[in-house]
């Protein structure tokens, strides 16, 4: 179990190094339009899409928390030593790592519908 528990480890901090480190290269780039100020330090963008670019973020974070919950049920399987209650339990954590993954992908399609007709009505 200790073992189990440095891997663990490991992966949290490679985890939290890259959400620490990638936004500020992505930041260079200015895809969000922080650069995009007027005089008064209001931004010129709708409501409407930064509500759609915040959603859709979070719904990826989501998303990649789904992806690595599939993949430690996949690491409990390799790791159960043939142990029928690991291997089933592995077997619910990646059942469940699926449904999560399911529900935000709909979840994004959604939220990109609703907010593509909200821009075409305006």
């Amino acid at each position: 179990m200790n073992k189990t528990n440095k891997i663990i480890k490991v992966i949290l901090a490679s985890l939290l190094l890259v959400c620490l480190v990638v936004p500020a290269m992505v930041a260079a780039a200015d895809p969000y339009g922080v650069n995009d100020v007027n005089i008064d330090g209001l931004t010129s963008k709708d409501i409407r899409s930064a509500a759609s670019g915040v959603i859709q973020s979070l719904l990826g974070v989501l998303g990649l928390l789904a992806l690595v919950i599939i993949l430690y049920g996949g690491f409990r399987w390799m790791t159960s030593g043939g142990s029928e209650d690991g291997i089933t339990s592995a077997k619910k954590t990646i059942g469940a790592g699926i449904i999560g993954l399911a529900i935000i992908l709909f979840a994004y399609a959604i939220v990109s519908f609703v907010f593509n007709v909200l821009g075409k009505a305006t």
